[in-house]
């Protein structure tokens, strides 16, 4: 699969001159009914949204000021929307547009984290910098949005096992394997398969999207904590190299690992029914337990129609109530597998390092 750093550039929602083909743009959105608009939004005050990708950091470098608790809008995301779409967690990537950094890799990386505690420390009331699924509980229950740290790029940590341990001492949750020497196309190397060993140890969860299949299946098979797909919805249904093919869901399933659905046209379609579909597909291949939701607003994507900031999901769970969904699976959708998956991460690091101390291994002993 292809890497995912997608260059910058301003968001627009399907219908605007975006690129795709004309014909998308004159098909008439599905209502989904006031009806099950009250029942969305009664079920996600009670079940909120954990998103699993969000831009914002790096869209809000290019801002001379912004107020992210009135209202920006400059931007897909801030407090008052994502009170409006009942999002109460959301996981700010620290990738670069441009790619993984070359050389800076690391600094770039250190610069984003600094960016993501400048803009928590500015808006206490609506923000909370977290680490541990405990503390998005208890985030929500105080009135604010919880801020997990992650996904960053793999080539962050350099190669290097110390870098990977500081980077998850400065609040890091979650690592992009993609796009690294020791996770290539030939699948995870020996000193992949240590560094999956130390984020088991550490509590750091791996993100295989856009990775290759044999890293996806290597790490899903290694890893004694959940995998993530933080940007990946069906190939069958839309032939995106990003996206998961059936074979593939169904090993992450059966692994209790995550997908978590991109709301992007590229990857699903022009529309609310699209994504649905992509959501439907990945239930009934992988399990209600493996699907998650990644809004990807602030990453320069495209997104569906009526799904063009974070105040939009409520539409895109009425639909789902529409097709018939139950409770039971839109809670899981929508908020218990972040966290299942989150918490098995905090329990597997608090065991791991009662039986395992730090990884001294190099990539030039491992790999040579």
């Amino acid at each position: 699969m292809a890497d995912l750093q997608d260059d910058i550039h301003t968001t627009t929602e399907v219908g605007e001159d975006d690129g795709l083909p004309e014909r998308l743009f004159h098909e008439e959105p599905y209502p989904a009914g006031e009806e099950n608009l009250s029942r969305a939004h009664t079920l996600l005050a009670a079940h909120p949204v954990a998103d699993g990708y969000s831009g914002l950091p790096w869209a809000l470098r290019h801002l001379p000021f912004y107020d992210l608790e009135l209202g920006e809008a400059a931007v897909d995301t801030d407090v008052p929307r994502l009170r409006e779409g009942h999002v109460a967690a959301l996981f700010w990537s620290l990738h670069l547009p441009e790619g993984p950094g070359g050389d800076r890799a690391v600094a770039a990386t250190l610069e984003q984290l600094d960016q993501v505690r400048t803009v928590v420390e500015a808006h206490p009331e609506g923000l909370r910098l977290v680490r541990t699924a405990g503390q998005i509980i208890d985030a929500r229950n105080r009135g604010r949005v919880a801020v997990v740290l992650g996904p960053a790029h793999g080539a962050a940590i350099d190669d290097s096992l110390a870098i990977l341990r500081i980077l998850h001492a400065l609040g890091l949750r979650v690592l992009t394997l993609s796009g690294t020497a020791w996770a290539g196309e030939t699948g995870l190397t020996r000193f992949g398969e240590e560094v999956v060993r130390e984020m088991n140890r550490l509590g750091v969860v791996a993100d295989v999207s856009g990775a290759c299949a044999a890293t996806v299946e290597r790490t899903v098979a290694l890893s004694r904590t959940p995998v993530l797909c933080t940007r990946s919805a069906a190939r069958s249904l839309r032939p995106h190299p990003a996206n998961l093919p059936d074979d593939l869901l169904a090993a992450l399933g059966g692994a209790k690992g995550l997908c978590m659905v991109p709301l992007t046209a590229e990857q699903t379609g022009p529309t609310v029914r699209d994504v649905a579909d992509h959501l439907d597909h990945v239930r009934d291949v992988a399990g209600p337990e493996c699907v998650g939701l990644s809004g990807t607003y602030d990453s320069g994507a495209v997104h569906p129609r009526d799904l063009a900031d974070a105040s939009r999901y409520p539409h895109l769970v009425a639909e789902l109530l529409r097709r018939g969904w139950n409770e039971t699976e839109l809670a899981l959708l929508t908020w218990g597998n972040v966290q299942r998956v989150l918490r098995t991460a905090d329990f597997t690091a608090r065991a791991a390092q009662h039986r395992r101390d730090a990884s001294t291994a190099r990539i030039t002993d491992l790999d040579a």
